[in-house]
């Protein structure tokens, strides 16, 4: 995958590589964890950047933006995601956030919820949610390959389990060399992220005060190879007070890697239910 030229921000003590696409009202894309090109079959999407402005960026600790050490807690992220729609000029936004992201999208929505028009959440990392019927253990295999020092044994085992065992071919295909950027970008994930994960608390009281309108996204695969994705779209629906479900035909958790055209056409149908203009 050829490195993707990107305009930075310098947001006080981070910086961050973004590209912006598109006309129209404003899409703002908080790709998940460390997998940081996940939402760029979307920008080929003219259902998607032919009727909206699009902006999508790298996180923090991921390929060119600033890597930093110590923690970074997903409000931190949240906050970050705030400092670069501000520097654009973005003060309201259709937000769309995948896996971790999906939590920092949460996260956005409560500390800045005058940022957020709309909500799209992508099968969230909800680690809350433990399932009765499925194990987790792989992400404590990941865990120990990434200590053992197997970077790449680390990503593959935890994509393996997240995504499902015939992920390689689908991500090479879609994006070609991102694996390789995944296994550059993994301190950020084992050491950073996944904590952050740990400590991040989400609860019934914190959903009831996101009162915009939220479309909970769920890859039609997903629910076959895992049932916590379907106990995890279950919480949102039951917690939030304004949300509808959505599930993408023929995708596992890699949804718009594998399914662009059906995740560009869902997210925008979904906005035009929910204009900007017509809260102005």
């Amino acid at each position: 995958m050829k490195p993707r030229r990107m305009d930075r921000a310098l947001l006080e003590a981070v910086e961050l590589e973004y590209e912006v696409r598109g006309a129209g009202e404003p899409v703002v894309l908080i790709h998940p964890g460390h997998f940081a090109d996940w939402f760029t079959p979307l920008l080929d999407e003219p259902a998607l950047t032919q009727h909206y402005r699009v902006l999508w960026y790298h996180r923090v600790g991921c390929a060119g933006s600033s890597h930093i050490a110590g923690s970074v807690s997903l409000a931190q992220h949240a906050a970050h995601c705030r400092s670069l729609m501000r520097h654009l000029g973005i003060e309201r936004a259709h937000v769309v956030g995948h896996s971790s992201s999906g939590n920092v999208a949460l996260q956005l929505a409560l500390d800045a919820p005058d940022a957020v028009h709309s909500l799209a959440i992508l099968e969230p990392a909800l680690y809350s949610v433990r399932s009765a019927q499925t194990s987790r253990a792989f992400v404590g295999t990941a865990v120990q390959l990434y200590r053992t020092g197997d970077k790449a044994g680390a990503v593959d085992t935890f994509l393996r389990g997240v995504c499902g065992s015939g992920y390689r071919a689908v991500l090479d295909q879609a994006l070609p060399g991102a694996f390789d950027q995944h296994v550059a970008d993994a301190d950020t994930f084992f050491g950073q992220e996944l904590p952050a994960l740990q400590q991040w608390s989400f609860l019934r009281e914190d959903a009831r005060r996101i009162a915009q309108p939220v479309l909970a996204v769920i890859g039609a695969r997903s629910q076959e190879l895992d049932p916590i994705w379907v106990e995890r779209q279950e919480l949102l629906l039951s917690w939030l007070p304004n949300v509808e479900p959505f599930v993408l035909p023929a995708a596992t958790h890699l949804l718009q890697v594998q399914n662009p055209r059906g995740m560009a056409e869902g997210l925008t149908t979904f906005f035009a239910r929910h204009p900007i203009a017509a809260s102005s």
